[in-house]
């Protein structure tokens, strides 16, 4: 947690696979003279517990919503990234009452994503679906193995630092720590299920920022029909890491959906 005002607004950022809080060090720098910034690892990550199961959203969304009752007041602006975003999407629809607004950035809506690379499909919503066998390969080699997906799914190829990509590995080479990371793709079938058994839509302002090489319009389009208030921005030159791939965009555009 960073930012010294304790009335300043909380502002939560969950970070995504295959990152961990880390992603948001520069984000959270330059936003704590504004807000009381958190940034969780997300269940299994990083330094936090490693329990057995638990890395489907909905057990997800309620290890955030209890960091929020305890360390912002049971109320707060959540930005989810990836698999964070997922995670704060299906929290909006189960305790809408936690949300001052919502931030969603390049990640897909349960159940649209499309896991077939045979037909445009992406290849690692089904690689590490496959139970034990992720583990096998990038046993040892993590650094290269995440380094080389991040910069697959990045438009400027370097934009995640070496140093980044260094910390990243170094987490997810402890053990169960890959594990723990693909875990959340494997919740992915329920995760889809559930999302498909909500009735409402959202009320509390919804801001969709993506990345044209990222998700794009696919973001805003799966929320179509879910959010009465939604705003949305796709941001040219820039694949799936918005908030480090191009900072001063993410930062101004969120700036503006808060009010700040």
């Amino acid at each position: 947690m960073v930012g010294q005002d304790a009335h300043a607004p909380p502002l939560v950022l969950l970070h995504g696979w295959p990152q961990t809080w880390f992603a948001w060090r520069d984000t959270m720098a330059a936003l704590s003279d504004r807000f009381r910034v958190i940034a969780p690892d997300l269940r299994g990550l990083d330094l936090t517990e490693r329990p057995a199961g638990g890395s489907d959203k909905r057990t997800i969304a309620a290890d955030i919503q209890a960091l929020i009752a305890h360390a912002a007041g049971g109320r707060a602006t959540i930005v989810g990234h990836d698999t964070g975003g997922k995670a704060a999407l299906v929290l909006a629809h189960l305790h809408p009452d936690t949300f001052e607004r919502l931030v969603l950035v390049d990640c897909l809506v349960p159940g649209t994503e499309n896991g077939d690379a045979l037909n445009g499909g992406a290849w690692h919503y089904g690689f590490p679906r496959a139970p034990d066998i992720p583990e096998m390969p990038t046993a040892g080699r993590e650094r290269d193995f995440l380094r080389a997906q991040i910069r697959a799914w990045s438009f400027g190829r370097e934009a995640v630092s070496e140093d980044a990509n260094t910390e990243y590995a170094r987490h997810y080479a402890t053990p169960g720590g890959m594990a723990a990371g693909v875990a959340t793709y494997r919740a992915l079938r329920e995760d889809a299920a559930l999302v498909a058994s909500f009735p409402r839509t959202l009320a509390m302002p919804v801001l969709a920022i993506a990345g044209r090489h990222g998700v794009g319009e696919r973001l805003a389009e799966g929320l179509a029909g879910r959010t009465e208030r939604l705003s949305r921005v796709v941001v040219d030159e820039c694949g799936h890491f918005v908030a480090e791939e191009a900072p001063e965009v993410f930062r101004r555009e969120l700036a503006r959906f808060l009010g700040v």
